[in-house]
């Protein structure tokens, strides 16, 4: 079995986990939000408009979408130490040694037959946030700020013909935005709008190998790096200083930093892949920089 087809049959399982836990988070959101109005409407018609500062938090669940060029993402090489990757690390009998392949995950043992695990990339994540809002007439203009945790991961397996197995991973620990958003409010105090702005986040690096071998050195285990984020949402005021509301998220990184650099094991080695190369040594990094999560949360906030 190919490893392309291991990753296939990862998703397709954690995919089903996945739409379990988002059906049932946005049936949860939509009978708060039905119920809300009918509240609101028993109480006062007229709780004010959507004008005003206000703080709060939200949470929910975040996930990684695997588009295609993550979820067709490989380990790249630099064998001549001029800095550009896509060089091939060949045995001493002039064989590619990472001929067995690649697949998306972490690795079910040291050789391409075990294929990969899925990524854990689907975690319920939280933020708080505050902002402004202003109201002209039914439409309402603001901007907010929000930081939080999501503890998102993805990582890519390399195979070797020794065998061994190379696993690199990215994490994302917690990020931020500051957004605008633009919207209507409908006569029911429920305010619909689209959101977008940008994003910051702090990344953790790893790497795990089966080669006992050669020395491995990280560098840039830890990144940060500017994003940009859109999403859209709803929100429905159920007293005049307090609404709740539903939003979904598509937020996109490009961390690129993180390199591995194998080197001469001990005792040395003359055959080697990774040292017999013009440069003594092979760098590691990952085909794809793109690092995009998909969130949907509850949210709350008080108004003043």
């Amino acid at each position: 079995m190919t490893p392309g087809l291991f990753v296939s049959q990862a998703l397709s399982k954690k995919g089903n986990t996945m739409t379990a836990r988002f059906t049932t988070l946005i049936a949860a959101s939509a009978a708060m939000l039905i119920t809300a109005p009918a509240h609101a409407q028993n109480g006062s018609s007229d709780i004010g408009d959507w004008s005003g500062p206000y703080v709060g938090g939200s949470f929910g669940y975040g996930w990684g979408p695997n588009d295609n060029a993550e979820r067709n993402e490989r380990i790249l090489f630099d064998t001549n130490g001029d800095g550009q990757f896509g060089d091939t690390v060949s045995t001493i009998g002039g064989t590619d040694a990472f001929a067995p392949g690649f697949c998306r995950g972490r690795p079910n043992g040291n050789s391409a037959a075990g294929g990969c695990k899925g990524d854990r990339d689907g975690r319920a994540g939280w933020s708080i946030h505050a902002g402004f809002d202003r109201q002209m007439g039914s439409f309402v203009v603001g901007a907010v700020v929000e930081a939080g945790r999501k503890n998102i991961s993805n990582t890519v397996t390399g195979f070797s013909s020794t065998p061994a197995a190379y696993a690199m991973t990215r994490r994302l620990d917690w990020d931020a935005a500051a957004r605008l958003r633009a919207g209507f409010a409908l006569p029911t105090n429920t305010l619909i709008y689209a959101t977008g702005g940008v994003a910051y986040g702090k990344f953790r690096n790893s790497f795990a190998t089966t080669n006992g071998f050669n020395t491995f050195t990280q560098t840039e285990r830890k990144e940060r790096d500017w994003g940009w984020v859109v999403g859209g949402g709803i929100e429905q005021k159920v007293s005049e200083n307090f609404s709740i509301g539903v939003i979904y998220k598509y937020t996109r990184f490009n961390p690129n930093d993180y390199r591995v650099v194998a080197g001469q094991g001990t005792p040395p080695s003359a055959t080697n892949p990774f040292v017999i190369t013009p440069s003594g040594q092979t760098v590691f990094k990952r085909s794809s920089e793109r690092f995009t999560t998909q969130d949907v949360r509850v949210t709350a906030s008080l108004r003043f």
